[in-house]
């Protein structure tokens, strides 16, 4: 996290651009644009700037938006109402499809089953999630009309709407994900299939269903599980494209907004909190590695 930090204080540091032009418009006088500058801090060095926004993360305060001029830390919950949801949706619609696809492959392996499932993982992984939500638009939302095509309805709206409008992102983003866990399962699967504790499973008399899932893919979710957690990482720092297509209000449409309105403390903090939630996320699934084998968890 601290690497991150001082990465992303140094790019924006450097890039063209004054938020305070920004803020005021290319007509401004010199002298309120001076006014604002100092008012930001931009006049101070770099270095001290650093220093003072690390001294006020250290303490919890994110500091005040450029742009918006409300505290970071708010406008980062409120879009963290619809990211982390979407996220979660997301990351579930993958599990749910890719796990089953990729046991069934690695028992069928070889057959028409392995083949089709299989070539329609590589087609998913080729596919772009914001032109699968195009497509998702075009039938759900224009031509069926079930579902809205753009827009959150919001959690005061009551949680069956708001979950409807994050229904075509959430399969837009989990689809192509599920499509990569898929192959990642049906390999782990086959490996752990070809270990002597299932040939031994098979000699005392378990069916080859009973060998599969009793045996075969426990022992293959190590891998899988790892993936899952790099996925909803992925999912929650990089839905900028999706929630821009559906226009979400989320932390990714917030990072957009930001950059583009050189809004320096909100895109430094975002940063720097997504880098914790990767870190947090690959701790618990370090966690979870102990419960499914425990002998990782006695080493």
């Amino acid at each position: 996290m601290l690497a991150a930090s001082l990465v992303v204080f140094l790019v924006l540091s450097v890039l063209p651009g004054d938020p305070a032009q920004l803020i005021l418009g290319t007509n401004a006088r010199p002298d309120t644009l001076a006014a604002i500058r100092a008012q930001l801090g931009l006049d101070r060095p770099a270095w001290l700037r650093y220093l003072s926004w690390m001294g006020a993360l250290a303490v919890g305060d994110l500091g005040t938006s450029y742009t918006y001029s409300v505290p970071v830390a708010e406008l980062v919950a409120a879009r963290a109402a619809v990211s982390l949801p979407l996220a979660l949706m997301a990351v579930t619609i993958s599990i749910s499809v890719a796990i089953p696809v990729g046991v069934i492959a690695a028992s069928r392996r070889g057959r028409g089953t392995d083949v089709a499932l299989m070539g329609a993982a590589q087609f998913g992984v080729s596919l772009p999630n914001f032109w699968l939500g195009l497509l998702l638009i075009l039938l759900f939302a224009v031509t069926l009309g079930w579902l809205p095509a753009s827009g959150f309805a919001g959690w005061d709206a009551g949680w069956l709407l708001a979950l409807r409008s994050l229904l075509l992102p959430a399969v837009a983003l989990g689809l192509p994900q599920a499509a990569i866990l898929a192959r990642v399962t049906r390999s782990s699967v086959l490996e752990t299939l070809g270990e002597d504790f299932v040939r031994t499973a098979r000699a005392k008399g378990l069916t080859r269903r009973a060998a599969l899932w009793r045996h075969a893919v426990p022992n293959a979710m190590i891998p899988v599980i790892t993936i899952i957690g790099l996925q909803f990482s992925f999912l929650l720092a990089g839905t900028v494209i999706i929630e821009n297509v559906f226009t979400l209000p989320g932390l990714g449409r917030l990072m957009f907004q930001s950059i583009a309105q050189r809004d320096l403390i909100v895109v430094q903090d975002l940063v720097v909190l997504l880098a914790g939630s990767v870190i947090l996320v690959n701790f618990a699934v370090d966690l979870v590695y102990g419960l499914i084998d425990p002998r990782l968890s006695r080493r």
